[in-house]
């Protein structure tokens, strides 16, 4: 049985990576706020089982909870292959550094790094136990690799993520575990979080009317093209480049 986890699935990238997961053969448990009915539809169909676990990857305790599920359910199969993805991400706040507080900066963090990091490292500890391949995928952003004006949050936790995930792969090279992880970019995609990026105000954001345009433009990328490229390199288990931060300008 192969098995992938993917955060995030109720829409947007999430969802386009488990659906074509679950065409390609794949079991998905999907972790999110809200379920999505479309991907049980679609696992039914192609005679695969999709299973949502809710969760608010901004509450610590929530997800305890949900490994401890998924460490359950695991254990009832015979797995020959666990993907993890980590797509889910919240991008405010949006505002000058000096502006934004604690709290928001917290959450932000919870969601976009520490979520990620307790997953693969929960589930990565099990598989290298029980000698399951494991590939993890991390979904970053350009934005790790440039500073932009009011995304000092998110520049900075993606930055983080990409830097974990070098980290990780470089311990699983040295411990020669086969396991692999990897970092993926997907450009400017046409999802709710590019709205959010619309709405800003001009004085938390100032490249709000370049963002706008990208729309205006039809220069936003479909989440199901990028997603059918993120699951292509996923899949090929023995071409994966462990450690790799790719980026979805590559194949477009």
């Amino acid at each position: 049985m192969k098995l992938a986890i993917v955060t995030g699935v109720s829409k947007g990238l999430g969802k386009a990576t488990a659906t074509f997961l679950l065409e390609s053969g794949i079991h998905v448990y999907g972790i999110s706020r809200t379920d999505n009915k479309h991907l049980s539809k679609v696992a039914q169909e192609h005679g695969v089982t999709f299973i949502h676990l809710p969760c608010d990857l901004g509450d610590l305790e929530n997800i305890d909870k949900v490994l401890k599920e998924i460490k359950s359910m695991i254990s009832e199969h015979d797995l020959h292959q666990l993907y993890i993805v980590n797509n889910a991400a919240v991008l405010n706040p949006i505002d000058q550094a000096v502006n934004t507080n604690g709290q928001d900066l917290a959450y932000h963090y919870q969601v976009n790094v520490i979520a990620p990091m307790m997953l693969t490292n929960t589930l990565l500890k099990r598989c290298n136990k029980e000698k399951i391949p494991f590939i993890g995928v991390n979904i970053t952003s350009g934005a790790a690799n440039r500073p932009i004006y009011g995304w000092s949050a998110y520049c900075s936790s993606k930055a983080s993520l990409n830097m974990y995930t070098k980290a990780i792969a470089l311990e699983q090279e040295e411990l020669q575990t086969g396991n692999k992880i990897i970092a993926f970019s997907p450009g400017v995609m046409d999802t709710d979080m590019q709205a959010e990026i619309r709405a800003s105000d001009y004085d938390r954001f100032i490249d709000v009317d370049t963002f706008k345009n990208y729309k205006k433009q039809n220069l936003l990328s479909d989440t199901e093209a990028v997603a059918s490229v993120l699951v292509d390199i996923m899949v090929d288990e023995v071409g994966i480049q462990n450690g790799r931060i790719y980026d979805v300008k590559e194949y477009f």
